[in-house]
């Protein structure tokens, strides 16, 4: 069996992926706004709007969120120019 994932905290903010919410407009005038980086070992940091306990009895099968995970949501616009600054493998 293979080791679960864990996050490390120690690991530092790199570069956005992608663009900032104001130039996707979608920060809505505001500091506090979704975004995308990659950190320093190479994960992935998200910042969405926590709608874990929105989707929690809507998972589809075989989906499930921990209890120390977090489902969050982001515009579609911010992904989509996140793209070319994700390596295909």
């Amino acid at each position: 069996m293979e080791p679960r994932w864990n996050a490390d905290p120690a690991a530092t903010f790199t570069r956005r992926l992608g663009r900032s919410a104001a130039e996707l407009g979608e920060s809505g005038g505001t500091t506090t706004c979704p975004d995308i980086w990659e950190l320093s070992n190479g994960d992935v940091a998200v910042i969405g709007r926590d709608l874990t306990d929105v989707y929690a009895n809507r998972l589809p099968e075989g989906v499930s969120v921990g209890r120390d995970e977090r489902l969050v949501v982001i515009p579609r616009s911010m992904i989509l120019a996140a793209k070319p600054d994700i390596p295909d493998a």
